[in-house]
């Protein structure tokens, strides 16, 4: 079992190696979530995750023990961590991906010096293509989580938060393998037995939340949170899992996008779904965490951008501030413009305008169309729909 010790030492190792990320408060999250909210910038590492931490704590083992070569299975943080740590320490890397790894972070591994295979269409497969090369090509295998040493590495961010707030309550983590959590949970409670461990787990990946508590939610296929989309919890966190962390809760798809968001537009950051996991528990639980100081890790931010653009779009369209009108008119000359008119008027934006005059209900002279507008805001967008009924025509907000 990992004990404070071996963090110690881990954190004397990644002293110059990795950032001693950021932990400051957020008042403005604090205010709308009702908890004095503490950030840990882990998205500001040079590979913008945690994982780094624990590789770089068992790469310098494997070098000082005259391993020269290293093999990992990972579709994303945990290979770049590797990759860049082997090519710092002068090892060699070989790292496994499943074939539907997107090619940014392929191209992103490469460039860290690692050399990459592309096998099977899951995890598991391309695991046990892993775990056969190692034996074939003599290179040590770096599991993402259920290793003493990686759970020693990733422990250090709890050491580095306690030292700058002394007098956080509760830690909010996000839960994957559980190498995070339990190498956090461990040192937090060594050095503050009283404080409050909370791990996060998507709906879609309740793995450790079943393993845990015994439970028996059903599993999904993807998450926009595929940082920590683990289906087998290791044995190692799990055990310590049980053993140091207070409580396990599941947040929705909808509360990371809107954690996401929130880091973007009020703290000016960058995360990946489950970076957003612990504000996404803290959207979703609010009572939980009422009054508290809370931690929260902001553990990567590897997001995809297309999958980025797609949460702030669906986010902008939560928020009223893009907005589908249909707008029933007589089909003659002028209509459009005086419909757009109008909207200008009101201080609204045409985003898109679609005519739709065969797939519709209308009688033959009248005619469908279907404005996508940019507004400020709820309130704005009822003002607009007002105006047009003001105007005229009949006019409804489509969901």
């Amino acid at each position: 079992m990992v004990e404070i010790e071996e963090i110690r030492r881990a954190a004397a190792r990644l002293s110059g190696q990795v950032l001693d990320t950021p932990c400051v408060e957020s008042r403005t999250l604090s205010e709308i979530v009702g908890a004095q909210v503490f950030l840990k910038f882990e998205n500001l590492q040079f590979t913008s995750s945690f994982k780094e931490r624990g590789a770089c704590n068992k790469l310098v083992d494997l070098s000082e023990s005259g391993t020269r070569g290293v093999i990992a299975m990972s579709a994303g943080n945990h290979a770049q961590g590797v990759a860049y740590h082997a090519q710092r320490l002068g090892l060699r890397a070989l790292i496994v991906m499943p074939r539907f790894t997107p090619g940014v972070k392929i191209e992103r591994t490469r460039g860290f010096g690692a050399e990459v295979v592309l096998y099977g269409d899951t995890l598991d497969a391309a695991r046990a293509h892993a775990v056969e090369l190692a034996q074939r090509e003599g290179l040590a295998f770096v599991h993402p989580y259920d290793d003493e040493a990686i759970i020693a590495g990733q422990g250090t961010v709890a050491l580095e938060m306690l030292a700058a707030e002394p007098e956080l309550d509760t830690l909010v983590v996000s839960v994957g393998g559980g190498g995070l959590i339990a190498g956090m949970a461990v040192a937090a409670r060594a050095l503050k037995p009283g404080i409050e461990i909370v791990g996060v787990q998507t709906t879609r990946f309740p793995a450790m939340v079943n393993a845990v508590q015994g439970t028996q939610h059903p599993q999904g296929k993807s998450t926009i949170a595929e940082g920590i989309a683990v289906g087998t919890p290791g044995v190692l966190t799990r055990e310590i899992i049980a053993r140091h962390v207070d409580d396990l809760v599941l947040v929705d798809e909808g509360d990371i996008e809107q954690g996401v968001l929130m880091l973007l537009e009020i703290e000016k950051t960058l995360v990946e779904g489950a970076g957003a996991a612990g504000l996404a528990a803290l959207i979703r639980h609010p009572e939980r965490f009422k009054g508290k100081r809370v931690g929260l890790v902001l553990s990567g931010g590897n997001i995809d951008p297309l999958l980025l653009a797609a949460i702030i779009e669906r986010g902008m369209v939560r928020a009223g501030r893009l907005a589908r009108v249909r707008v029933s008119a007589r089909d003659v000359p002028g209509s459009l413009a005086q419909i757009t008119a109008t909207v200008a008027e009101a201080g609204a934006n045409v985003d898109e305008v679609h005519h739709q005059r065969a797939f519709t209900m209308l009688a033959a002279q009248n005619v469908d169309i279907e404005l996508v507008l940019q507004t400020r805001g709820r309130e704005h967008l009822a003002s607009v729909l007002e105006a047009l009924a003001t105007a005229g025509f009949e006019a409804q907000e489509q969901h």
